[in-house]
């Protein structure tokens, strides 16, 4: 009898089921939420401006229609719907009292999901683009050949159908649990937050969590490394400086976009490990979205020869020349 008595007390410090969740927020001083605010806000817009006029320049420019331009339209648009979930909401909580920080549980889900498509699709993305970098280099006389449009509606469907699958199971995992609390520990929604208000065991959660983690980088690594390593060795055996030079422009922006990407999410999964370190994760976990969303049309749209003389011919002005 005592022990049920307890048991119920513990219990009304509880909230079963609740559909009005509470946001820890971003914990920032006074002094720095103004600064902070604008710059978040300036690179909202920045990420919109640039990916909507690279996916629009791609779209009206047939010349832009090839393989290359239309795997790497799916980076904008992935940017676009990842940042637009999270950026605003961030903006808005941001200049309200913590008290009043609340979401219901519905947006919180659709806010968990649409993040982690956002980081899952990004590996995804990436890797399709490094096959057919491959393709281009390796076999440059078959290449129209075999990244037929056929070719690349089947990659653009697999990048998001995997990371659709995987991030599915994911949330599947989470909502099937009760909760019995309302705070989530984070400026915004994410699984590892929203598995968190449950009272039941999350081992299969825990478990799941960390399998999709390594399968996702152990998939996104392996295939970068095994790629490159087949890139490098028909560069070494080609006689071709043209070949050689091609390779180079168009491997290195591909690679150093996947490693702002790789080491943003890194920066993320490190500091999961250290609660110390918890305001300058959830900094970090809002960077992995803007960081790549701002540099990604930089440095592919600079770069290119072919997006430039798009720009230029649309602005009608003087010729845009690569940086590069």
């Amino acid at each position: 009898m005592t022990h049920e008595l307890c048991y119920c007390r513990l219990m009304e410090n509880y909230t079963f089921n609740s559909f009005t969740l509470q946001l820890e927020g971003l914990n920032v001083s006074k002094e720095s939420v103004y600064p902070v605010f604008l710059f978040l806000f300036f690179s909202y817009i920045f990420i919109m401006l640039m990916n909507v006029g690279i996916a629009y320049l791609v779209f009206i420019d047939k010349s832009l229609h090839q393989p290359m331009y239309l795997l790497f339209c799916n980076l904008p648009f992935n940017d676009i719907l990842g940042n637009s979930i999270l950026v605003p909401r961030l903006l808005i909580d941001m200049l309200k009292p913590r008290s009043e920080l609340f979401i219901s549980y519905y947006e919180c889900v659709v806010q968990a999901f649409t993040t982690h498509m956002f980081g899952a699709t990004a590996h995804t993305v990436l890797m399709i683009m490094a096959f057919d970098r491959y393709v281009a280099i390796s076999n440059p006389l078959r290449y129209n050949t075999i990244m037929t449009n056929r070719m690349v509606m089947k990659l653009t469907v697999c990048a998001w159908g995997v990371a659709l699958v995987l991030v599915g199971i994911l949330l599947g995992l989470t909502i099937r649990l009760n909760r019995c609390r309302t705070m989530i520990t984070n400026p915004y929604c994410d699984n590892a937050s929203l598995f968190k208000l449950s009272c039941e065991s999350v081992l299969i959660n825990n478990v799941y969590g960390l399998t999709f983690t390594v399968v996702l980088f152990t998939g996104s690594i392996g295939s970068m490394v095994i790629t490159y390593t087949k890139i490098t060795v028909v560069c070494l055996t080609s006689n071709s400086k043209s070949l050689n030079s091609k390779a180079l422009k168009t491997c290195s922006t591909h690679l150093v976009v996947y490693l702002i990407m790789l080491i943003s999410g890194f920066i993320v999964i490190i500091l999961h490990r250290f609660p110390q370190y918890s305001d300058y994760r959830k900094l970090s976990a809002i960077l992995f979205h803007i960081i790549p969303g701002s540099l990604n049309p930089v440095i592919y749209g600079v770069q290119s020869a072919e997006i430039c003389k798009s720009l230029s011919k649309l602005l009608r002005s003087k010729p845009v020349m690569p940086l590069f």
